[in-house]
């Protein structure tokens, strides 16, 4: 089973008791930098009751209503950040990262663009058309060999025969983003080939809303131009020159198709115009013999608009479609009108000889950036090692995304004695800047995987950073919860199954954005201190929810909510809300877990949190902070809650056996069968990565007791070491390897994942250069893992071109969904030894 399914299945909200524990006087929550919603909410009860309201029926409908509340902390970006007068340079951008070649707005009702593609002939019917990134779609490998994040990239696409060269340029001016053009060069895939195929490209634009489209049609159905109006980008006109040969300026012979209609919904493009591909036509360059293909229907007409007509809001569709032998090239350019005006001359179009001498200046520039940023080749990096960490760093930002719409979420409705349940409701429209974890599986927005994407991306432009967190965290609701998936807009939505699509209000999510947080801290860049300083409110609200809404059974423990109930048919319920789903936890799920990486999220928030209230001077946030992180810095308190003497190591605690198993039981298929011992409270014997969770986020003083065996368990081929990486389950596991149902296969039970295995290399580097009697240790382990994680991604990716999402700790080779440039882009910051 695919990883966003394990991330998106959950059990009913078994949540935190937050709200009742405020009502009851307990422990208040901070509701922004003044009010506590403690106090609010034993304000709201209190009205209730007077009014002769119950109090068992009141609190569920007033957590309902608070789920679905933005929070009252006032934004971390300023007001309009993502428009083109404050963030000119932003406001156009591949923010599709789910197809292949795109652009769009940020803005809620974006101008978007895009392409298809299809090869004529080949088969017969309709020819393969190609426009979203799918994982079985035989396409790749594909990818961005360089993307600066803002103003260039440059991708190349395998698609069997051919190979495609996708490029664009930004070019700022006036008041509305800017210009832009796009260069699609298609060749054959062998060089020297005779073979020419018939190709047609597609180049479409899409309104979605009452903005305007005027289309101007020369001969043979080919567009001249695409003027345009809309509110946020003023006049604007497309051109799609005519086709040449690749480097050449002399126009080629192309056969010309055009379609108009009202939107029919972002999703369902492709299939209306596979479904348009219903007419021959010939293609017949001068002097050659003439070859059919299907076309699009060859004129504008009024009537293929729809029925809706213009400006009744459902926006626009238009598409011009070009025929050609390859090799060729074709451009597209836009041009703001808003950079034409005011007196001055205006620019030259950015297109041929021009565009060509720009795109090279960037791609020089980049290269020279990049090496500036992370030194490879100073390092003694090979250029393959090099052009790997270009193609991570670009592949990441090349998937960034800006998503707008409503989410749908679950409250936490457990409240003693209550058995009222709710229906989802919709969360208020939300904008998000995002990288995302693959373009083909995950194209949208995940609370885990992005804190490890921006590590990388800070490097190289922290401006992007402080966007994508501030918006993030955009997203918290009254009580400071944020969800853990962002499914926003209607091309998201149509990518997620439909009984996935629900986030829960009870269930947390490992909060990595407070690493990049840390980092800021210590980066000494004003403009970071500043975002930071807006940010504080929100980023305390969002720490105080964990910290609150997950707590465990004792004091300073705590427990994810959300695991999956014991079902039948899993080996072992899994953890979603973790982010390592299927990881063996305690084999029966109850209220008595302990569990160790959260402790360790929330012990490294806490020391995080309260370095940045004491750095801004946030004296009570400094002070309610000062008692848990001195708390959760005692080792005394993580060896009491975790520390398993006859294990040997850190591990979670809860109602567990290890004789569990799945037997065939026909004909239900494979069955969970339980044997003796019986479950009972006690440490759970799954050694993997929740085992080195205090080691991972250097928790353990240098001279600690616990490093020691944390080293002895991570440098042990028989356990965690493997040629290639540290594997997630220990191979002496009885649950190494195996399948948690009949349909789902092992996930985080042995595969070796790279966001993990980054943070192993942080540690050792950290531990190889403080002073303690594991320091040589630590150092020399470093080199070794190093050399074996950089050198397995490396073989795979020179042998697939892809990034993958885990790897084979048996053989190596890349497993899971590709492209996966999401975590697994931190192998750029292994190479550069940045940790």
């Amino acid at each position: 089973m695919a990883r966003g399914e394990r991330r998106r299945r959950g059990a009913p909200a078994d949540g935190a008791r937050t709200a009742e524990r405020a009502a009851r006087g307990g422990p208040a929550r901070r509701d922004g930098r003044g009010g506590r919603a403690g106090g609010a909410a034993l304000a709201v009860v209190v009205l209730s009751l007077a009014l002769g309201l119950s109090g068992r029926w009141f609190l569920p409908w007033y957590r309902a209503r608070r789920a679905v509340m933005l929070h009252s902390a006032p934004p971390a970006l300023p007001p309009d950040s993502s428009s083109p007068t404050v963030a000119p340079d932003l406001f156009w951008g591949t923010y599709r990262p789910h197809v292949y070649f795109g652009m769009k707005t940020r803005s809620p009702q974006p101008l978007l663009t895009g392409l298809m593609w299809a090869q004529q002939g080949t088969t017969p019917g309709t020819p393969k058309l190609r426009h979203t990134c799918e994982q079985g779609d035989g396409v790749g490998p594909y990818g961005w060999e360089f993307h600066d994040g803002v103003s260039f990239g440059r991708q190349h696409i395998q698609d069997g025969a051919l190979r495609l060269t996708t490029e664009f340029v930004k070019r700022p001016g006036g008041q509305h983003g800017g210009d832009w053009s796009w260069r699609v060069t298609v060749e054959p895939q062998a060089s020297g080939t005779s073979a020419r195929p018939l190709v047609s490209l597609f180049f479409y634009v899409v309104t979605d809303g009452k903005e305007v489209l005027v289309p101007e049609v020369g001969a043979k159905g080919q567009l001249k131009f695409i003027s345009g109006h809309t509110s946020e980008l003023g006049d604007f006109r497309f051109t799609l020159l005519a086709p040449t040969s690749p480097g050449d300026t002399t126009p080629k012979y192309g056969s010309y198709n055009v379609f108009w209609s009202s939107n029919p919904g972002l999703p369902l493009l492709t299939e209306m115009v596979k479904s348009r591909l219903n007419h021959w036509f010939q293609h017949q360059p001068p002097g050659a013999s003439p070859e059919r293909y299907l076309g699009l229907p060859g004129s504008l007409k009024w009537d293929y608009r729809g029925p809706s007509g213009q400006g009744q809001g459902q926006g626009q569709f238009l598409i011009q479609q070009v025929t050609l032998k390859v090799p060729f090239s074709v451009e597209l350019v836009f041009e703001s009108g808003s950079a034409r005006t005011g007196g001055s001359q205006a620019p030259e179009q950015l297109a041929g000889r021009l565009l060509t001498h720009t795109l090279e200046s960037h791609a020089e520039a980049f290269r020279e950036r990049f090496e500036k940023t992370f030194r490879l080749k100073e390092k003694g990096l090979s250029p393959e090692e090099q052009a790997l960490g270009q193609a991570a760093l670009s592949g990441l930002l090349g998937g960034i995304g800006y998503f707008y719409g409503q989410g749908l979420v679950l409250p936490d409705m457990e409240v003693e004695g209550s058995e009222q349940k709710v229906d989802p409701v919709l969360f208020p429209s939300v904008p998000l800047f995002t990288a995302v974890p693959s373009r083909s599986f995950f194209p949208r927005g995940f609370l885990w995987d992005e804190g490890f994407h921006q590590l990388v991306i800070q490097r190289w432009d922290p401006r992007l950073t402080r966007e994508a967190i501030g918006h993030w965290l955009g997203l918290l609701n009254a009580d400071g919860w944020i969800g853990r998936e962002q499914v926003l807009g209607d091309e998201a939505r149509a990518r997620v199954p439909s009984e996935f699509l629900v986030q829960r209000t009870a269930h947390a999510n490992p909060p990595t954005l407070l690493l990049p947080v840390a980092h800021m801290l210590d980066s000494g860049d004003p403009a970071d201190l500043a975002f930071l300083r807006r940010a504080f409110p929100r980023l305390h609200a969002w720490f105080s929810w964990l910290h609150h809404s997950q707590a465990g059974p004792v004091p300073l423990s705590y427990r994810w909510r959300g695991r999956d109930p014991a079902l039948p048919t899993l080996l072992n319920p899994k953890t979603l809300p973790s982010g390592l789903d299927d990881y063996p936890r305690a084999s029966h799920p109850s209220a008595s877990e302990r569990h160790l990486d959260l402790w360790c999220w929330v012990a490294l928030g806490s020391r995080v949190l309260m370095r940045l209230a004491k750095q801004l001077g946030e004296a009570e946030a400094a002070a309610e902070l000062g008692p848990l992180a001195a708390s959760l810095e005692a080792e005394e308190s993580l060896d009491e809650l975790h520390w398993a003497p006859e294990l040997g190591v850190f591990a979670d605690f809860g109602n567990h056996t290890k004789a569990v198993q799945l037997k065939p039981r026909p004909p239900q298929g494979l069955m969970r069968v339980v044997g003796r011992p019986h479950p009972h409270l006690q440490f759970v014997d799954a050694l993997g990565y929740v085992s080195l969770f205090p080691f991972l986020l250097r928790l353990l003083d240098p001279n600690s007791p616990r490093l020691g065996p944390m080293l002895d368990v991570l440098a042990d081929r028989r356990q965690l070491w493997s040629p290639f990486g540290l594997r997630s389950l220990a191979a002496s596991s009885p649950f190494y390897s195996q399948r948690n149902s009949e349909h789902d296969p092992p996930y985080w039970r042995g595969a070796v994942w790279l966001n993990v295995n980054y943070l192993a290399l942080g540690a050792l580097h950290y531990y190889g250069h403080l002073e303690g009697p594991h320091q040589a240790r630590a150092a020399r382990l470093h080199r070794e893992l190093r050399a074996n994680l950089v050198g397995n991604v490396r073989r795979q990716y020179q042998a697939t071109g892809f990034l993958w999402e885990q790897y084979s700790d048996q053989d190596g080779r890349g497993m899971g969904c590709r492209p996966f440039q999401g975590w697994t882009s931190l192998v750029l910051l292994a190479m550069a030894e940045d940790y």
